[in-house]
């Protein structure tokens, strides 16, 4: 940190010049550098934050010269002034002592002669051991965050390095002002997140609040939580930490992007793709055992699970729900397309998008003699030897085959699994029925594997087509996702996109940050204004969107006058600039106000 004007009057070789301070104002300025000068037109030659040494000449000048002088100096934005007595004044009198009250300007005046060459060399010793402090500062910064990128260090490992660099607390946040990592430094982690949304909402932009994110998908904030800490130390650690999160993040995303590259399974190529022939999807699948000449039905099987930190127990787990799923299928002699798709913990579920490796291949359940064959090839539910690709710990499809995270409905509380299906149904079959049947024998054992929490099946649309099927298992996919996430809502055999409507859509986009940022955009003046003036006005824009904008209920249901109530409304409708009577504004604010309740809340569906 550079010294001050008053760190410089403290040193003992000014103080062994009697100094006396004619000005006090701004002592706690920085000295960047010492100039020695008696020139009256030296303002031209200085760039800012100099400690001006003279020993007075252009002080010895008259009234008016004198103030252009100290004027000029000032302009130039010096640090100060020290001014020698003896050479050319023997003092500096009420003129110059007004003139630098008046600006600001720090000056000092020595009574005894001072060896200027002393002043100069023990700052500026100080200043380039400052600047090398600050060197070496940044070089470690710098191999501190690398360390961490290159081994992919965890979130909460990163904001903790940043937290320890700065001796401060330091918070990761979302765009829904959601805390996702934070580190309590001279403070309990209770009181740094007490009441944190609206203290975060409250923070004005400046060096302590970073973005976290590219620079077009923003998806999180850093902040300082501390107002001790050196600006330029804490800017460059919170942005370097902001880098290292931001491509914590991509690399992530890169990772699964890998994963997709390898090539196995016939789903996998169904859904990318690859098999562009409705003729040669069928010849492949009815290879594998699937019924020629049926409707087949795009399913997805969504399977909460309790955290599982040792691998071999994930992957024998997986094995075993792909048997029981094979198992449950036998038992209601419908065969069908399936694969296995393992997620990692602590990660939201995306449809469809490779993951990790290890995955099995899509594989074939048959009738319950084929499932007795699977087993006893030494592959619980699977049918013949897996690819290369899976062989060598590599997955590609257009399927998500790992897992990235906590159930839908309890996020990072446990992992997800998923199993695809491309159910046949034989041709003059009820679809509904033999859904129905297969759903439940399925769910029922799948619910009987250790560590399964809840299960849900979603369904797309059937067709006669595979390759139409395979397309719609994306839809599926995402439908078990949301009907994951609908708790109080398991009673149902399956799901379609008909029976998960809006809040369940909006349970699984809740954490992408355009959906975060849409909900901010559209809410953030109106919940800063409640947190301003102790309101709850958002509250009553709620009621208000819940009774479909019927006044006369709101009243009722609030317990206040009809004017009262138009007074409210007329300032939610000035603060958000919006007109309430607006079908399209009452959607939007709405979807908004259901996205914060998801975000804050938890599920309340």
């Amino acid at each position: 940190m550079l010294l001050t004007v008053a760190d410089v009057l403290a040193t003992p070789v000014v103080q062994a010049g009697q100094p006396e301070v004619i000005c006090a104002a701004n002592l706690d300025r920085p000295v960047r550098w010492v100039h020695v000068s008696d020139q009256a037109a030296v303002a031209g030659l200085l760039m800012g934050s100099e400690l001006i040494l003279t020993t007075g000449q252009a002080l010895a000048a008259p009234e008016q010269a004198r103030i252009t002088y100290l004027r000029s100096l000032a302009d130039a934005g010096v640090a100060g002034l020290v001014v020698e007595l003896g050479s050319y004044v023997s003092e500096l009198g009420p003129v110059v002592a007004a003139t630098a009250a008046e600006l600001g300007l720090p000056v000092i005046a020595l009574h005894r002669v001072t060896r200027f060459v002393e002043i100069t060399e023990a700052v500026h010793r100080a200043i380039v051991a400052d600047q090398y402090a600050e060197l070496e500062f940044a070089r470690t910064v710098h191999e501190t965050f690398t360390e961490l990128s290159v081994r992919r260090a965890a979130l909460a490992e990163i904001v903790q390095t940043a937290a320890s660099m700065l001796d401060a607390s330091v918070v990761l946040e979302d765009l829904a002002h959601r805390v996702l990592a934070a580190t309590a430094r001279h403070t309990s982690s209770a009181a740094l997140l007490d009441n944190w949304e609206s203290i975060s909402r409250m923070l004005p932009a400046g060096p302590g609040v970073v973005a976290v994110g590219p620079h077009t998908q923003r998806w999180g904030r850093l902040i300082l939580r501390s107002e001790q800490v050196q600006t330029p130390r804490a800017t460059m650690v919170l942005e370097r930490a902001a880098q290292t999160l931001t491509l914590h993040r991509m690399i992530d995303k890169d990772r699964f992007g890998l994963h997709r590259q390898a090539q196995t399974g016939l789903i996998d190529d169904l859904v990318e793709g690859r098999v562009t022939d409705e003729r040669d999807a069928q010849a492949r699948a009815s290879a594998l055992g699937l019924t020629r000449r049926a409707r087949y039905v795009p399913t997805a099987v969504e399977i909460a699970v309790t955290a599982e930190p040792d691998p071999v127990a994930r992957q024998r787990r997986s094995a075993a729900l792909l048997e029981a799923v094979t198992h449950g299928l036998g038992l209601t002699g419908v065969s069908a397309l399936s694969a296995i798709e393992h997620r990692a913990t602590g990660r939201r579920s995306e449809p469809f998008t490779v993951d990790s490796p290890g995955a099995d291949r899509p594989v074939i359940a048959e009738r319950s003699d084929a499932a007795t064959a699977a087993r006893g090839s030494g592959a619980p539910g699977v049918r013949g030897e897996p690819g290369p690709a899976a062989r060598d710990g590599g997955v590609r499809g257009g399927l998500e085959t790992g897992v990235r995270g906590g159930a839908a409905g309890n996020p990072g509380a446990g992992g997800v699994e998923r199993v695809a299906m491309i159910v046949a149904v034989s041709q003059g079959g009820a679809v509904e029925e033999t859904l129905t049947a297969v759903c439940a024998a399925v769910l029922t054992e799948v619910r009987r594997v250790d560590g399964v929490e809840r299960a849900v099946v979603g369904v797309g649309a059937d067709s006669t087509s595979l390759l139409d099927t395979s397309g719609q298992l994306a839809h599926a996919a995402a439908v078990a996702a949301v009907a994951l996430s609908m708790r109080g809502a398991t009673t149902r055999i399956f799901f379609r996109s008909a029976d998960i409507r809006l809040r369940g859509l909006l349970s699984l986009i809740r954490d992408e940050p355009g959906v975060q940022s849409f909900a901010e955009t559209e809410l953030s003046a109106l919940l800063r204004y409640d947190i301003r003036h102790g309101a709850d006005l958002t509250g009553t824009l709620r009621r208000f969107l819940d009774l479909a904008g019927n006044k006369t209920e709101l009243a009722k249901a609030l317990n206040i006058s009809r004017p009262t109530l138009y007074d409210r409304l007329a300032r939610i409708e000035r603060i958000l600039a919006v007109d309430l009577d607006d079908g399209e504004s009452r959607t939007s604010l709405h979807t908004a106000l259901l996205v914060r309740e998801l975000t804050a809340g938890g599920d309340k569906l």
